[in-house]
Order: C-alpha cells, then structure tokens, then sequence
C-alpha cells in the first residue's frame, strides 16, 4: 500500500500550471480558416471591437441627431458648395426630403409629395454655381443650387430633354460631366459638359454586355495607363459584366475608347461602387473587390478580395440578404476604416468594418442603418 501511496503522490507533484500570454486580436475577424490553422492575432469573432495596429478598441457609440421624420431614413445626401456642406435625408414613409445639417427636430420637409425614398446623388460645379442633383427612377430628378429643390424633366426650367428623368435611376460625374443610368436597360445617357440640364446623349452598351441584363451601377476608376493617371469610366451590369472606358467625349473615336470587358460576379445592391483612393471598391458576389486587382485575376485568385479573410461570413450574409435594401461600402477616413452596411431586415442592420492600414476586420451591430453618408465638419 505505501508503494501505491508513494506514486501518486508522485503523480500529483508533477502536474504544475503554465502561463501563456495571447496577444490583442489586431489580425481582427476570421471567418475563413480553421482554429488550428488560425494565427493567435486572429479572432474567432469580433463584434464591437475595431483592431488597430496595435491593438483592439471599442467602437464608438450612437445618439439620435435629427428627429421628427416618419419612418427610416433610407437616403441620405451630402450637399457640397464651396465652404458650405449640407445634409439632406429622405424618410421611407413621408418620402419627404429634409434639411437635417443642423439636426434635432427637422420641422417642415423642403420637398414633399415624392414616390420613393431610395435616391441616388451626385455634386457638380459649374460656372452658374454648386448643384446636387439626385435621381431614382421613379420621381422626376430633383435639383438643388444650395438654396432651392427644383424638379427637372423635360418641360422644366432648366430642362433635360431626350430621356424621361422619371426612368434614371443612377447618377455619376466624370470627367465634368453628369452620367446616369437609364432603369432596366444596358444604356446611359451623358449631359454637355459643366451642365445640370440639356440634351441627354444616350450611350447605348447593348451590343457590349455579351451577357445581357441590365446596368446597375457606374462609377471612376483611376488608373496608370502608361502615360499617366487617368480616370476610366466603370459600368456593370446585373449579371456582373464589367465594361470599362476611357475618354472625355463619347461622341468622338479619337477622344473616346474601350478599354475592356471582364466578368465578375453580380453587385449586390445599386449601391454596390465606391470611389477610394487611386481604386474603385465594389461588393458582389465575389465580395468587397478592388477593382485593379479584381479585373486580373478574382476569380481565380479569390485571395484578391479585401474580405478574403471573412469570405465565409460575408458569402453567407450576400446569399441570405443579398436582395435586401441597404447595402453600401462608404469610407470613413478619420477612423482609417471602410464600412459595409449588411441589412439583415427592416430595422436590422450590421455592419462589417475594415481598418485601411491593416485590412483587418470586425463587425458592428448598429441597428437601422438603411444609409450612411460622411458630413465633413
């Protein structure tokens, strides 16, 4: 028996305790590969918790800024004018617009009696002065000259003639001149160059788009052709068909060029582009892509995509909410994070966020977000 004893007192001796000291999670969220393969930097989840390059911080809160409007807000639109910035929300139930820069209660809306609340803008200069201008192929566009909303058809003053602004539903401004996409269609049409009104041209990509469907969105891409940086003009389409061009003038050969067509997967949402840095980043079925890199070589090198690292969870989010409203990419420079909004239903919303220095990501659970817009100030 005190053999016995002897041994397991033996036994009990040896077990000690080891210390191990795991570091900040500033690989961030990984969604893509095992625990046993996963670095110890790397997180299983994430939420509410953005790495930086040295460590891991919570995210910043929430606070209702502009109250009084009548359901989600589904639009917002930053008016730039020189030294002056304004923000304008469109609400899904009033379909009202309103002037929200000041913010707290919102009072009378500017533009009330609309159809839809899911608008698309842009800002242009001219020499009469700074407009936005917005379109959602619904309403007739609305123009704004910092003081007053207008709308503008073909009977209007200003005017656009040659299409029915009620059938735009995208809107661009590259190089100096307004884009807009005409809705379920593979054709565009271009307005004379420093205008908001005119005669629109159409630029007609059917016999471009080899796939067919319809063109979703568009957007600027900044490349070094060779001989220097130069904006391209960017369509894709609902099947995922990238058609990319170069030029000022369509209407002229010698000042107007393809450059390409390349198939990636199809965008999610219309408001699937965004202009960042020298690139233009876009969510489809692939994931948030970058556009230089993803013309090359996406779909066969899926390591392209900046959400390679998250793969699983943002492929699962596109196939389950891939037609909900809401998705949108925006950057947000004073954190150095780009944002992609994922609607998981009315009044659910979450968000995948992406640390530019790093490409590490997270997710936040900010609820109700249908849009997101940045008001410098």
């Amino acid at each position: 028996m005190k053999p016995a004893r002897y041994a397991v007192n033996q036994l009990y001796q040896r077990t000690t305790a080891h210390v191990a000291s795991l570091p900040s999670p500033i690989g961030g969220w990984n969604a893509r590969d095992s625990i046993a393969n996963m670095p110890p930097q790397d997180a299983i989840t994430l939420e509410n918790l953005f790495p930086t390059v040295s460590n891991v911080v919570l995210r910043g809160g929430s606070t209702d800024y502009a109250t009084g409007m009548s359901g989600s807000v589904e639009t917002l639109m930053v008016y730039s004018g020189g030294s002056t910035d304004k923000l304008f929300a469109i609400d899904a139930t009033g379909k009202s617009i309103y002037n929200v820069t000041a913010g707290g209660s919102v009072g009378a809306p500017d533009v009330s009696g609309l159809n839809n609340a899911r608008w698309e803008y842009a800002n242009i200069s001219t020499p009469g002065g700074n407009f936005l201008e917005c379109v959602n192929g619904i309403d007739d566009l609305q123009l704004y000259d910092g003081t007053t909303w207008t709308t503008i058809n073909s009977g209007s003053s200003p005017a656009i003639t040659g299409v029915a602004t009620a059938d735009l539903t995208n809107i661009l401004l590259f190089k100096n001149r307004l884009w807009f996409i005409q809705k379920d269609t593979l054709k565009a049409w271009y307005l004379p160059t420093q205008s908001i009104a005119g005669a629109a041209q159409p630029f007609d990509l059917s016999s471009v788009a080899t796939k067919g469907g319809y063109l979703v969105a568009m957007g600027a891409w900044t490349v070094d052709g060779g001989y220097g940086m130069d904006d391209n003009l960017v369509f894709i389409t609902s099947n995922g068909e990238v058609m990319v061009y170069r030029g000022t003038d369509p209407a002229s050969a010698a000042t107007w060029a393809e450059v390409g067509v390349w198939a990636l997967g199809s965008p999610v949402g219309k408001r699937c582009m965004l202009k960042w840095a020298g690139d233009l980043l876009i969510i489809t079925q692939d994931g948030l892509l970058p556009m230089a890199q993803a013309l090359q070589s996406s779909r066969l090198d899926p390591r392209v995509a900046l959400s390679d690292k998250i793969q699983l969870a943002i492929s699962q989010a596109i196939s389950i909410y891939g037609n909900n409203f809401g998705w949108q990419p925006v950057y947000y420079p004073k954190q150095n994070a780009v944002f992609v909004n994922v609607p998981i239903s009315v009044g659910q919303q979450q968000q995948y966020a992406m640390n530019t220095v790093t490409t590490a990501w997270c997710s936040f659970d900010l609820s109700n977000l249908r849009k997101i817009a940045v008001l410098q100030n």
